[in-house]
């Protein structure tokens, strides 16, 4: 959770009061509202980002495959 912005940090926290608290209700300032708004869309367009990079890698990777027997245990 190191990574979180503060914006999303800071709502992460508010809802974790809001649960800890029993509060029926959750309000943002408009200040709050746009930060958080813009960090979500900041995070999709970098996932989307990413999805663009990984499908153009090369899918001819060779496979590794790992067998577990437990040994003599």
């Amino acid at each position: 959770m190191d990574n979180l912005t503060l914006a999303i940090k800071n709502f992460n926290d508010k809802v974790k009061l809001l649960n800890n608290t029993n509060q029926k209700q959750l309000v943002l300032t408009a200040t709050e509202a746009r930060n958080l708004n813009s960090d979500i869309q900041n995070l999709l367009a970098y996932c989307v980002h990413l999805g663009s990079q990984g499908a153009r890698k090369n899918t001819q990777e060779p496979l590794i495959e790992v067998t577990l027997d437990g040994g003599k245990f």
